[in-house]
C-alpha cells in the first residue's frame, strides 16, 4: 500500500497556497504536484493507495476524485482519501506520523504486507518496486529514500550518516549545520520523505510513538531517529530507482517549495531537451484529463500574429494575435492581440489583456490582466504592485489586480 501525506500548507509558496494545499498546486501545464507521487505508485505496480489531506483540501480532494477514481475494488485495488476526522481522540492530524496513526484501522482492513509512506509535494519519477526489493533483501525495519544534495541546501531536510552497507547510523532532522558525506564533504545525504515499512512494524512504532507524551508525532523528528537507534534503518539511494527516459541525462528530483523554485521547474520544461521528460510514455504522469478543445492560434498580420516559441500550450487556450516565448500556458488561457509574454507561467483560465507585456511572471488561476499592463521591466514598480522575489519573479493574483483598480 502507498500512503501519501498530502496535508502540507507550503507557506513558502505564498499566495499560491492561499486557497489550496501545496500538493494541489498546478504543475507542467495540466498536472498537480501530487500527481507525481501517485503516478510513481501506479507505474510501480502499487494498486492500494491512501491520501491523507488536511490544509485547505477542497481543490485537492476534487482533483483526486476526478482524476484518480479508476482504481476498482473488484480488482483488489483501492483509493482512499483520508481527511483529518478525529478517528482517535479530539485532535486533527498533529504531525506526519499522526496522519498515518489515525487511520490504522483503515490500513489494517486491507492487510497490506508493506507500506510505502510518501510525501505528496515533490517532482520526480521513481520506481518504488526497486526500493521495496532492497527493503526485503536487507532485512531492514525501515528503509529511507535519500538523495545527495549540497550541504548548504540540506538545512530543510532530514540528514543521515550511513556505513559502508548503507545502514543509517545517525539521522538529524533539519540541522542548522548539516553534516557532509565522508567521501564528499560538500554534499549531504538527505531524506526524500519516502519510507518503506513492513506493516506490522510501522503500526507498532506508531502506537509506541502515540503513547509518548514528548513526541511531536513526526516521522523525521521522532519515528525515524528512534528506529535508527533501536532498530535497523537502511538508506535507499535515489540513483538506484530513479526513472529516466533516453533524453534525461541526470536523476531529477525537485522540491518546488518556493516561488523561484516553482517557476524555474516549470519554465525548464520549455527547453528543447528538458531535464524532466513529460513525454515519456513508458512512465506516464497520470492526472485529471480535463475535457477541452484544442489550442488555437489566430491572426497573421505584422505585429499581430498568434505565435509561440519554445513554449508549452495546453488545451482550450487561444493565442489571438499575441506572441509567447519560453512560456507555459495551462488549460483555458486566452492571450489577446498585441500582448507579449516571455518567461511566464500562466495558470488555468487566466486572461491576458490586449497589448499587455509580461516577463518573468507567474499568473495565478483566473487572473484578468488589464489591457496594456507591463510587468517585468521596472523592478521597483513591480515590487510595489505584486509579490516580487529576489530573483525577479513576479507572482500576480486576482487580489493584486483588484488593488490596481482602486
Amino acid at each position: 500500500m502507498a500512503y501519501v501525506l498530502a496535508g502540507g500548507r507550503g507557506s513558502r509558496l505564498q499566495e499560491l497556497t492561499a486557497v489550496r494545499a501545496k500538493p494541489a498546486v498546478f504543475f507542467g501545464g495540466k498536472s498537480r504536484i501530487i500527481d507525481f507521487a501517485l503516478s510513481n505508485a501506479i507505474n510501480s505496480g502499487i494498486r492500494r493507495i491512501g491520501v491523507a489531506t488536511q490544509y485547505k483540501a477542497h481543490s485537492l480532494i476534487r482533483h483526486l476524485q476526478r482524476g484518480w477514481n479508476f482504481l476498482r475494488p473488484e480488482r483488489n485495488e483501492s483509493f482512499d482519501i483520508l481527511p483529518a476526522s478525529q478517528r482517535f481522540g479530539d485532535n486533527w492530524y498533529v504531525g506526519t506520523a499522526d496522519a498515518v496513526y489515525q487511520n490504522i484501522d483503515i490500513i489494517e482492513s486491507y492487510s497490506p504486507q508493506f507500506i510505502v509512506v510518501l510525501a505528496g509535494d515533490h517532482i520526480y519519477k521513481m520506481d518504488y518496486e526497486l526500493m521495496l526489493a532492497q527493503h526485503v533483501e536487507s532485512g531492514a525495519d525501515v528503509t529511507v529514500g535519500c538523495i545527495e544534495v549540497p550541504r548548504v541546501d540540506a538545512r530543510g531536510f532530514g540528514v543521515m550518516f550511513v556505513d559502508k552497507d548503507d545502514r543509517i547510523t545517525e539521522f538529524v532532522e533539519k540541522p542548522a549545520d548539516p553534516p557532509g558525506m565522508p567521501d564528499q564533504p560538500d554534499m549531504a545525504l538527505a531524506s526524500m520523505g519516502i519510507y518503506v515499512f513492513a506493516t506490522g512494524v510501522l503500526i507498532d512504532q506508531l502506537r509506541r510513538d502515540a503513547a509518548d507524551v514528548n513526541s511531536s508525532r513526526d516521522f523525521g523528528h521522532d519515528i525515524i531517529p528512534y528506529m535508527v537507534q533501536n532498530g535497523r534503518a537502511v538508506a535507499h539511494r535515489f540513483s538506484r530507482s530513479c526513472v529516466r527516459s533516453p533524453t534525461e541525462k541526470q536523476s531529477y528530483w525537485r522540491d518546488v517549495g518556493t516561488i523561484d523554485a516553482y517557476w524555474e521547474a516549470n519554465i525548464d520544461l520549455t527547453d528543447v531537451v528538458p531535464a524532466l521528460d513529460l513525454f515519456d510514455r513508458d512512465w506516464p504522469i497520470w492526472t485529471y484529463a480535463e475535457i477541452s478543445p484544442p489550442a488555437k492560434f489566430v491572426h497573421d498580420e505584422i505585429g499581430r500574429r498568434g505565435e509561440a516559441v519554445s513554449s508549452l500550450v495546453s488545451g482550450g487556450c487561444i493565442i489571438s494575435g499575441a506572441r509567447l516565448r519560453r512560456t507555459l500556458l495551462f488549460t483555458g488561457v486566452h492571450v489577446h492581440s498585441y500582448a507579449q509574454v516571455e518567461n511566464a507561467l500562466i495558470l488555468p483560465d487566466a486572461d491576458i489583456g490586449r497589448g499587455a507585456r509580461l516577463r518573468n511572471v507567474i499568473v495565478e488561476k483566473g487572473v484578468r490582466i488589464p489591457p496594456g499592463l507591463v510587468v517585468g521591466e521596472d523592478p521597483d514598480d513591480d515590487a510595489r504592485r505584486f509579490r516580487r522575489t529576489e530573483k525577479g519573479i513576479c507572482l500576480i493574483t486576482p487580489a493584486m489586480i483588484e488593488r490596481l483598480a482602486e
